[in-house]
């Protein structure tokens, strides 16, 4: 029986780092991962491939809508969406190669499998061709991630009523893609088609779209991707989905108890995830789930056996890659001895719509809620010199602040490169930073950046210099 110091069961962003982090701390490391590919939801269908297929949709819409504006004459642009799935792929193949090659860097012994527990130190590894083995570990780590969920009477048939994973591999554009789910998945996979041409309507049953979010970001990109024409039915309950032929037919009750109904030729159910632990066995290891399927973990990421912890979208938190991969880390350096710390107030939050949405700390609401006394400072992008030479003037920066101390609370941005920006919101309220500070750190010019720093002024009292 082979014997390894740290066994990770998933090979997704939380579990490749966490193996690569315990084999760099000099851990006899393995890892399980059932599908062919490693990399997990993140890599193989989700993070990713929605990427390239929203950067191929966005130089798409560039083509037909914006070149001209730039004195760029082509053509009427087609979109081939066999090419675009082609090339998806193939950032799919770099990305995983990359990850094997990772693994043998680090001298990572790889099981290609289904792992499940025979006991809390042994795990057996189901083949696809039928044949297993079982290995020792003396810690294991479980990075087994999550599915899409559906609501209880929506039948999907992955082929006109589908999730995430058959949005991405679709052989046409739809006529009209109905999205049913306002948050990240939903939008991201909705501007994907939006932009190819596809009517797209989006029903939500809270009030607004990325209701996690900072509220004045859901209010901005919803007046932007209205304009980009998309449709929104909000406070809106959906009760029924039914396929006939090449036709959907939702039905929904909207906020005044009324019955609607919405046709389309594709439905894409977008209502969240939920953790993945099928088939894993943890009743042989003794290893507990709480009320909603999350693998049960302390502050060391520990389960109930001391030698088992969870990682990534199986516990609870925010299902982002990146905050698994800081757990992954986390662990690997915990078994090690280390002392390392996860700050989940400061995981940032982002929508790869266009333009890009991005937060990280506490949301203006958050704070109303808990009673803390905060000032606003906020700058729109479309007042910026950087923002008029490319022609992305949507969006806003937002920052909260202490309204006693200071100290940055919340960075909320929807603009061009949010997801990059938001780093700057990390960095400053890791350190504890004031507005202040960040209104007197000086930012190239011109630069998106410069939207943060006028923020920040605006949240010290100062006024911003360019409004």
């Amino acid at each position: 029986m082979s014997q390894f110091d740290v066994t990770v069961i998933g090979s997704g962003p939380g579990g490749y780092v966490a193996a690569i982090r315990a084999a760099q701390l000099g851990f006899k490391t393995a890892i399980i991962e059932k599908y062919s590919t490693l990399g997990g939801t993140c890599l193989n269908v989700g993070c990713i491939p929605s990427k390239a297929l929203l950067d191929s949709s966005e130089h798409f819409e560039n083509a037909k809508h914006n070149f001209a504006g730039h004195g760029i004459i082509i053509n009427e642009p087609q979109a081939d969406i066999a090419r675009m799935i082609e090339r998806k792929n193939e950032v799919i193949k770099q990305n995983t190669d990359g990850i094997s090659y990772l693994m043998n860097k680090n001298k990572i012994t790889v099981f290609e499998g289904v792992g499940s527990f025979e006991s809390a130190t042994q795990i057996k590894v189901t083949k696809n061709d039928g044949s297993s083995e079982t290995i020792e570990s003396k810690y294991t780590i479980i990075a087994t991630g999550s599915k899409p969920s559906a609501l209880p009477f929506i039948s999907l048939d992955k082929e006109r009523v589908i999730t995430s994973t058959e949005a991405l591999n679709l052989k046409e554009i739809p006529k009209h893609l109905v999205v049913i789910g306002g948050g990240v998945i939903g939008l991201e996979l909705g501007s994907v088609y939006l932009r190819l041409g596809a009517q797209v309507t989006v029903v939500e049953f809270m009030d607004k779209i990325i209701p996690g979010m900072d509220g004045a970001l859901s209010k901005e990109l919803t007046k932007v991707l209205k304009k980009q024409g998309m449709k929104f039915m909000l406070s809106t309950a959906v009760s029924a989905v039914e396929r006939n032929g090449d036709t959907v037919k939702i039905t929904a009750k909207d906020k005044k108890g009324e019955e609607v109904v919405v046709e389309g030729d594709y439905c894409l159910v977008s209502v969240g995830r939920k953790p993945y632990t099928d088939g894993l066995g943890l009743e042989k290891a003794g290893v507990e789930l709480d009320e909603r399927g999350r693998v049960k973990v302390n502050d060391h990421l520990q389960t109930n056996v001391a030698n088992i912890y969870a990682i990534g979208d199986v516990i609870k938190g925010a299902m982002l890659a990146h905050k698994a991969e800081e757990e992954g880390v986390f662990v690997a350096e915990t078994l090690a001895g280390q002392k390392p710390h996860i700050n989940y107030n400061l995981i940032p939050g982002v929508v790869y719509t266009w333009p890009e949405v991005a937060g990280v700390g506490k949301t203006e609401e958050q704070l109303k809620e808990e009673g803390v006394a905060y000032k606003v400072g906020s700058f729109p992008m479309r007042a910026l010199g950087r923002s008029r030479a490319s022609g992305d003037v949507d969006g806003l920066v937002k920052i909260i602040a202490d309204e006693k101390t200071d100290e940055v609370l919340g960075m909320h941005i929807i603009g061009a490169r949010a997801a990059d920006l938001i780093a700057e919101g990390v960095i400053a309220m890791e350190f504890r930073a004031s507005a202040e500070d960040i209104a007197r750190s000086s930012h190239a010019h011109p630069t998106y950046a410069e939207a943060i720093k006028e923020a920040a002024l605006d949240a010290t009292g100062k006024r911003p210099i360019h409004m």
